[in-house]
């Protein structure tokens, strides 16, 4: 046996169905054969809180070490996990194909689902993941919801945290009642028929429900671009990926709403569009969880292989009209550079950093890459219990920030950048603070675009 694997990543299926999967001793026996490998290794100790968490359980455990954990106390090391994935694919060199088989977000994924299985799911986190359905009720009342959830508000903010177990200092999306869809569906786009791309290239953009419900300029923009480079542009929103659903280990939600999305993209690829998700989490759903999560003989498992292989991450789209088509003219520099911070999401699509890459082709390019865990984690990051674990582990990346000194600090993820800019707010200085914008929003505007 070598020590560590020289090979790419493998990753098996989930197993979910397998009663097996749900039996707690042999859940037990895994946690404690991979976590006794961690403590040995000791090579994540800087990518999040579940292994300084894990490390110290074990060292204070006493003389047998694993033995005399408390297979109780694992449950603050599955807490601390955003799943993230960044052990799994920079870090760890015991995953498969190397015969100790270690993917320990896997592991914790696991570990949630039986925990979902057995206990269920907090009342108020099920509600809070609910995003098609918040999204909806709040854009009909989006002022107030806006209203309420500011961090300004010492009215609500309180309550919130009370109730629905919001940390009051975290900040929250703000909803729209105007949705992507329909912004898209009530502004015609013009499609640039000088780029080298024209006629060539169709897409439609997988509107996600944070880019749907919380944040359309970002599909806006997304949208306009593609159209400045000859594309053919679309917006469809089938419903939610479910990584909201995934994070809580609630397996077979996903898999329906897999065969939601697939099921309502499916004519789209068949008459030749590519899928360009707006959100990393969503492209990396898409591309790579669904296909190790749907079961091989479930009747959407045809639709679900298919959109894996039609699917791309918004920047990496941009990058490959680059590179096959070419851009059209009239691109100008954006002054004041930018620190674009790489989400863990798009990291783990195992595509390079397609973003940094994407705003490279901006004339005079400034750009600092930054590549560590904002610590937001989604939904994980904005709960009580969390949001001060979230701040710490996102603080080096604030800082990476702000010692950049550029006019922009961007993240794919709009959560993550919203995170490090709450960081940024934290830190002791007199600089004035960046303008937090998505990376697609500062190509466009490279291209004189504003939405």
């Amino acid at each position: 046996m070598r020590e560590g694997s020289l090979e790419a990543p493998v990753r098996h299926p989930l197993d979910w169905q397998n009663p097996d999967f749900y039996d707690e001793a042999k859940l037990d026996a895994e946690m404690r054969r991979v976590f006794d490998i961690c403590h040995g290794c000791r090579r994540c100790f800087n990518l999040c809180d579940s292994f300084p968490r894990l490390f110290d359980l074990v060292d204070n455990a006493g003389p047998g070490e694993m033995h005399d954990v408390k297979s109780e106390d694992f449950r603050q090391v599955v807490d601390a996990c955003t799943l993230c994935d960044m052990c799994f694919m920079t870090k760890c060199p015991y995953v498969p194909p190397h015969e100790w088989a270690l993917d320990f977000p896997h592991l914790i994924l696991r570990a949630r689902a039986v925990d979902a299985k057995t206990r269920g799911v907090p009342f108020a986190v099920r509600q809070l993941v609910e995003t098609d359905r918040n999204g909806k009720l709040a854009g009909l009342v989006a002022p107030l919801a806006n209203w309420a959830s500011d961090t300004g508000n010492t009215l609500t903010r309180p309550v919130m945290e009370k109730v629905a177990g919001l940390h009051q200092e975290a900040h929250l999306p703000k909803f729209h009642g105007h949705t992507l869809v329909r912004r898209a569906s009530d502004t015609p786009v013009e499609i640039n028929r000088d780029a080298p791309a024209y006629a060539k290239r169709k897409a439609v953009l997988y509107a996600t429900c944070f880019a749907n419900y919380n944040n359309p300029s970002i599909g806006m923009a997304a949208r306009a671009v593609l159209a400045k480079l000859g594309v053919e542009v679309e917006v469809a929103y089938p419903g939610c990926c479910g990584m909201p659903q995934l994070e809580q280990g609630e397996l077979e939600r996903v898999s329906r709403n897999a065969a939601t999305v697939a099921g309502g993209l499916e004519s789209w690829i068949d008459r030749g569009y590519d899928v360009v998700a707006l959100i990393p989490s969503c492209a990396l759903m898409l591309k790579l969880e669904w296909p190790l999560l749907v079961p091989k003989d479930a009747p959407h498992r045809a639709q679900v292989e298919k959109l894996s292989q039609a699917t791309f991450d918004l920047s990496e789209f941009v990058v490959d009209i680059a590179k096959r088509h070419g851009l059209p003219e009239g691109m100008e520099p954006v002054p004041g550079g930018v620190a674009m911070h790489l989400a863990c999401h798009a990291r783990a699509q195992n595509m390079g950093a397609k973003s940094a890459e994407m705003l490279r082709l901006i004339p005079q390019a400034d750009v600092k890459v930054i590549e560590r865990c904002s610590g937001h984690g989604g939904s994980w990051g904005v709960l009580k219990e969390n949001f001060p674990t979230a701040l710490k582990v996102g603080r080096p990346v604030a800082n990476q920030a702000v010692k950049a000194g550029k006019r922009y600090v961007s993240s794919e993820c709009p959560l993550a950048g919203m995170h490090i800019m709450q960081g940024i707010e934290r830190l002791d200085g007199e600089a004035a603070a960046p303008e937090n914008l998505h990376p697609i929003e500062i190509f466009a505007r490279a291209y004189g675009i504003t939405v």
